[in-house]
């Protein structure tokens, strides 16, 4: 949506039956879809909603994964925490639930789909949750949460390490060295900033990740040499 739209009766119908909670106080809902950059004064957007989501999606994946793994480590479940309330992960329930369609920002974000806007439908799906949990307390919060998470946690992909941590150990391992990250270019207006980092291990081809963040960029540059070198498995990328 453009910041001139809001949402029809009929999407509001049709989005409350995907989320599965009709909605008590609409404004809740209206603000969770909001971008900063459609500054709008009337709803607010979800930036605070975002901070607060973020907190109950991890609370209720931390609960979901000690009551599935119950031989799991500290250590286990605290990478398949990581690997499910990541952006990823979060835009990735955004697509399945066509949330893009909802968004209301301004002209300078125009197009919603694809890895660039990955982290601004992730932040609506946490913003998402937030409006649920104040809307309807912290069970229909988690009952929205396990429809889309619960399969997703018991993937085998679920216990993948941390990027940057699983290259290090292998870099050491194999070549008795240390990454070296380094950033080469950060581009792009402060709400959609693009950082370009290098990895670099001696002995072995460099690789250059590109993301909205230096951390996130990193982990794809890492992420790129384990995947090359046959460390871990490819995954399928996000178009």
């Amino acid at each position: 949506m453009t910041k001139a739209q809001t949402l029809t009766q009929a999407d509001r119908a049709r989005l409350e039956a995907a989320i599965g909670h009709e909605f008590a106080e609409r404004e809740r809902l209206d603000r969770a879809l909001t971008h900063a950059s459609a500054r709008t004064h009337k709803t607010g957007n979800y930036e605070r909603l975002e901070f607060l989501g973020d907190r109950v999606l991890g609370l209720c994946i931390a609960e979901l994964l000690f009551k599935t793994f119950g031989a799991a480590t500290e250590g286990e479940l605290s990478v398949r925490l990581n690997q499910l309330v990541s952006a990823e992960t979060c835009a990735e329930v955004a697509d399945e639930m066509e949330l893009h369609l909802y968004i209301r920002t301004g002209a300078d974000v125009k197009k919603l789909t694809g890895k660039r806007m990955l982290n601004v439908r992730a932040d609506v799906v946490e913003s998402l949750i937030a409006a649920l949990y104040l809307d309807g307390g912290l069970e229909v919060a988690r009952a929205f949460i396990l429809r889309f998470w619960e399969r997703r946690a018991t993937r085998p992909e679920g216990a993948r390490r941390d990027a940057k941590t699983e290259l290090q150990e292998w870099a050491h391992a194999k070549f008795g060295v240390t990454p070296i990250y380094r950033v080469d270019d950060r581009s792009g207006p402060d709400h959609d900033p693009h950082f370009t980092v290098t990895v670099e291990v001696k002995g072995t081809k460099p690789e250059t990740g590109i993301e909205r963040s230096k951390r996130a960029a990193e982990q794809v540059a890492a992420t790129r040499i384990l995947e090359r070198e046959g460390v871990w498995q490819p995954q399928l990328s996000e178009k």
